[in-house]
C-alpha cells in the first residue's frame, strides 16, 4: 500500500465505480479502497439473510420468502434510459460484456388515486385515459411536434426559439390542462419540481425525445431497462474495468483517514497504520463528513409481495416516476419486491409514503428507512478532493450520471466524449 497513485478512489458506490473505471481507461494510477468487505455501498444489492440484519436486527427471515440467495434487493433501485448516458457509458468502456439487460415491462403515471400507462407518442395519446377527447387531440399535435423537432432544422422550430421561449409559453400554445402538464413535466421529462415550466424548454423537450427514443430502441412498453441480477452488479463490472486497466482494489479497509499538507491538500490516505500517497482523491460524502451538507432526506420503503402491482397489466417491472419501482427478477419464484421513496418531510416514512404503499395492495414484509442526502461544500481546485453527492429519491439513473460526468470533468479537465467506443479504440491500439 506503500505506493503513489494518481488518484485513490473511497467508497465503492456506483458513481465512485463509474469513476474509477474510467480514471483508469484514461491510464491514472488508481487505488480503489472501501471500509466494507462488499461492493456497491449505499447502491449495495442485499440478499434475504443481509436485508434481514439491517432492518431487522438478530430476527431470521420466514421460510415461505424461498431462500435468501435468490434475492438482489437494491438499497437504491434506479431504472436506466435505454437511451440514456448511463447505457451510452456502458457502451462506449464496454462494460456492457460482464452484463445481461431486462427491458422494464411498463412505465406508469399515479393520476386521481390509480396507476395509468405513460403516453409517450402522439397514437399512445390518443388511448390515453388520463385525457378528454378534446385534450388527446391537442396533446397529440404537441407530441407530434416534439418528435419532430430537430435543434439544427429552422423549419422544426415552427418560428419558436427554445434557447428563450419557456415550457410554460410552449405549453400554452397547445392549451394543454395542468393534468396533461403534470406527467408530461415528470413523467416523460422526468422533472423533479416544477421550475422547469420558468426555464427554457429545450430542456424539456429534448428530455422528451430522449424518452421516446429510448421507448423505440427495444420496442417495449416502456423506455428502461435494468440489469437482470440487480444494480449490484454494475458497481463491480465498473471495478473489472479498472482492473483491466490497472486499478487496484482493497475491500474491508478501516478508516481509511484522508491525509492533509499545511496548505490543505490532499496528499494520502491511511488505513491501518499504512499511508497511500496521492495527488487526488474521489470518494462519497462518507469519507470526508467535514467537506459536505445536509441537503435533504429520503424516506424509502420496501416490500416483498407474492403478486403484481394492481392496473399494471400484470407487469413484473414496472416504474411510477419519483414514487414507486417493483422489480420481479431479483426475487425467489413467486415473489416481487417493490421500493416506494420521496424526498422526507417528517420524521414517519410510512404516513408519508402510503399513497405510494396503497398502491401495492397486500404485502408480505415490508421495511421502513430515512436516509440523509449530502452534497459537497469544498472547493476541489484547492483541496484536490471530489466528492459526490448523496443518491436522490428519484427512479431512473439521469440524475446520477449527470453528477458523474460533471466529477470526471472536474477531475481531468476534459468532458467525456460518449461518442468514442472505447472499446473500438483499444482493439485498434
Amino acid at each position: 500500500m506503500d505506493e503513489e497513485y494518481d488518484v485513490i478512489v473511497l467508497g465503492t458506490g456506483l458513481k465512485e465505480c463509474i469513476l474509477s473505471g474510467l480514471l483508469s481507461v484514461d491510464g491514472l494510477k488508481v487505488l480503489h479502497m472501501d471500509r466494507n468487505d462488499y461492493y456497491g455501498g449505499e447502491s449495495a444489492s442485499l440478499n434475504l439473510i443481509q436485508l434481514w440484519k439491517r432492518f431487522r436486527g438478530n430476527d431470521k427471515p420466514p421460510a415461505h420468502l424461498g431462500s435468501s440467495r435468490d434475492y438482489n434487493v437494491d438499497m437504491i433501485p434506479k431504472f436506466m434510459m435505454a437511451n440514456g448516458n448511463l447505457v451510452r457509458v456502458l457502451i462506449h468502456t464496454d462494460v456492457t460484456k460482464y452484463l445481461y439487460f431486462k427491458a422494464v415491462d411498463g412505465s406508469f403515471v399515479y393520476n386521481k388515486g390509480k396507476v395509468h400507462k405513460v403516453p409517450a407518442t402522439d397514437i399512445e395519446a390518443l388511448k390515453s385515459p388520463l385525457m378528454g377527447i378534446f385534450e388527446k387531440r391537442r396533446a397529440r399535435k404537441f407530441f407530434i411536434y416534439v418528435q419532430d423537432y430537430n435543434e439544427n432544422d429552422p423549419k422544426t422550430h415552427e418560428g419558436m426559439d427554445l434557447t428563450r421561449v419557456t415550457t410554460r409559453e410552449l405549453i400554452a400554445k397547445y392549451g394543454l390542462d395542468d393534468n396533461t402538464v403534470d406527467f408530461i413535466g415528470h413523467s416523460l421529462a422526468l422533472h423533479r419540481d416544477d421550475q422547469y415550466l420558468d426555464e427554457p424548454a429545450l430542456d424539456t423537450v429534448m428530455r422528451m425525445k430522449l424518452y421516446a427514443e429510448s421507448l423505440a430502441r427495444f420496442q417495449g412498453g416502456s423506455p428502461y431497462i435494468y440489469p437482470l441480477y440487480g444494480l449490484g452488479e454494475l458497481p463491480q463490472a465498473f471495478a473489472r474495468l479498472s482492473a483491466v486497466y490497472g486499478g487496484t482494489y482493497m475491500l474491508n479497509k478501516p478508516e481509511c483517514k484522508v491525509e492533509f499538507n499545511e496548505e490543505g491538500k490532499v496528499v494520502g490516505v491511511t488505513s491501518e497504520g499504512e499511508t497511500a500517497r496521492c495527488k487526488k482523491v474521489v470518494c462519497d460524502p462518507s469519507y470526508l463528513p467535514n467537506k459536505v451538507r445536509k441537503v435533504g432526506r429520503v424516506a424509502r420503503a420496501i416490500a416483498i409481495m407474492s403478486h403484481p402491482i394492481p392496473n399494471t397489466n400484470d407487469s413484473h417491472s414496472v416504474q411510477v416516476p419519483f414514487l414507486l419501482f417493483v422489480y420481479s427478477q431479483c426475487c425467489s419464484k413467486g415473489k416481487i419486491y417493490a421500493f416506494v421513496s420521496s424526498e422526507a418531510e417528517t420524521d414517519h416514512p410510512e404516513v408519508e409514503l402510503k399513497p405510494g404503499i396503497d398502491l401495492l395492495g397486500p404485502v408480505d414484509e415490508i421495511f421502513f428507512e430515512i436516509y440523509d442526502r449530502y452534497e459537497p461544500v469544498n472547493e476541489p481546485s484547492l483541496d484536490n478532493c471530489f466528492i459526490s453527492t448523496s443518491y436522490d429519491a428519484t427512479t431512473h439513473f439521469e440524475s446520477t450520471v449527470t453528477d458523474v460526468l460533471n466529477m470526471y470533468t472536474l477531475i481531468t479537465g476534459k468532458v467525456l466524449d460518449l461518442s468514442v467506443d472505447l472499446s473500438a479504440a483499444s482493439a485498434a491500439e
